[in-house]
């Protein structure tokens, strides 16, 4: 299978967003894709939690989400939609960041939100509160698909190894993990973090990012590190397509997963162990 990584620079204006992913996805079909990837928040990318609240939708009605699903459908190919920012209806108003498969007669396949809230301070001038305005997620999340079985993540997950685990010994041979990483972080820890967890688990790990500096309402702007990458089941970087907006290909070959697994066969060797606390 052709897989076509998108990276795009997102702003707060989800119709324009759809427009530009449209664009990508049937440029990626024209060139042989069969599964497509966009990005963590491929449609809204915002600091301003009142302009979300009047323009964000529920899943059921969401424009932005039906426009990709009629474009999978007339593109012919899988998609993964690394996340949308979504109204849940909860009463506290927070949003979903809600990843989706669809497949390519429109369908959604599957569902993951996310589970792990980026809360942090990285530096005095950036902290994020993600938990402040996205409810987190409860339940891990695979896909099979004819070209083989996806684990779905996104973003700060990726700090997260056990979730990895989990979904590789579920069954998952590529892992997802659509992101939108600030740069500080993004140049310290974004390529150790994917291949280590392709390492750990003998799997693809494909990551469409955002990248650049986001119009985000009220003159705020965010910036984010891009490197879309993918990561071969043994742990090698396959491409990487630095910070520029443009997609990524690569073709996927499940025996590598086999390979790497048969070298390496610790998703079966767990064992369980006791904790000396002095």
């Amino acid at each position: 299978m052709k897989a076509a990584l998108i990276q795009i620079t997102s702003s707060d204006d989800p119709m324009e967003n759809a427009e530009m992913v449209s664009s990508a996805i049937r440029e990626a079909a024209g060139n042989g894709a069969g599964f497509v990837l966009t990005p963590e928040v491929s449609n809204i990318v915002s600091m301003d939690r009142d302009h979300q609240s009047e323009i964000l939708c529920l899943e059921e009605n969401d424009p932005f989400l039906a426009h990709m699903r009629r474009e999978a459908k007339a593109s012919g190919v899988w998609l993964s939609l690394g996340s949308l920012a979504l109204k849940t209806g909860d009463q506290d108003g927070r949003f979903a960041n809600r990843s989706f498969v669809i497949d390519p007669s429109g369908e959604i396949q599957a569902r993951y939100d996310k589970i792990h809230m980026f809360d942090a301070e990285v530096s005095d001038s950036e902290t994020y509160r993600e938990s402040s305005g996205y409810r987190p997620g409860e339940t891990a999340t695979i896909c099979r698909t004819p070209f083989g079985v996806l684990g779905l993540t996104i973003c700060y997950d990726l700090r997260f190894p056990y979730l990895y685990r989990a979904l590789a010994q579920a069954g998952a041979e590529v892992l997802l993990v659509p992101a939108a990483f600030s740069p500080q972080t993004g140049k310290a820890h974004w390529e150790t973090l994917l291949r280590a967890r392709a390492i750990e688990t003998g799997c693809y790990v494909l990551a469409s990012a955002q990248t650049g500096t986001h119009r985000t309402g009220k003159g705020k702007k965010r910036s984010t590190y891009g490197h879309t990458m993918a990561i071969s089941p043994w742990g090698e970087v396959l491409a990487d397509i630095g910070e520029a907006c443009g997609t990524l290909y690569l073709d996927l070959d499940l025996a590598d997963v086999a390979n790497a697994r048969k070298r390496i066969p610790s998703l079966h060797h767990d064992r369980s162990f006791k904790f000396l606390n002095d």
